[in-house]
């Protein structure tokens, strides 16, 4: 999967979906945030101050068809906020999230040390497993040395 606006654009445009400005807008916002989990909330906040013309509702329903499309996954850290992030096109959408319960703070881990375990489930009960989502709460390093 190409990761530029273009390469998703095109995506949307082979699906039968049409090429607007208010969704490049959103899929440029969710490229140079990348590494974040933001709320649909905070994505138009973002466009809304380059772009007045786009209201939060056109937002949340291109954040839903991005989700459908698999451009986007919607996380949810427990919290009541669905927040999206990219998918860049890792073949394995297989990463865990430290969320900080004193700041907010969430950060990314890469390893996947489930492997072994998802291994053992599939030979053991026969269940194909597509993803999984760990989430580990606790307290950062910043607010730890506060």
């Amino acid at each position: 999967m190409e990761t530029t606006i273009k390469g998703y654009m095109d995506q949307l445009q082979k699906r039968g979906y049409k090429y607007t400005n208010q969704r490049e807008d959103v899929l440029r916002i969710l490229l140079e945030n990348k590494e974040s989990h933001l709320s649909c909330e905070e994505v138009h906040g973002i466009v809304a101050r380059e772009s007045k013309d786009v209201g939060i509702a056109t937002v949340y329903r291109t954040l839903q068809l991005f989700e459908r499309l698999g451009i986007v996954y919607r996380i949810n850290f427990d919290d009541g906020v669905s927040r999206y992030e990219l998918n860049l096109g890792n073949e394995n959408h297989h990463h865990h999230h430290l969320i900080c319960t004193e700041c907010g703070n969430v950060t990314e881990v890469k390893l996947d040390l489930l492997e072994a375990l998802e291994d053992e489930i599939e030979k053991e009960e026969g269940f194909v497993i597509r993803d999984h989502n760990v989430k580990f709460y606790g307290i950062c390093k910043k607010c730890k040395n506060k």
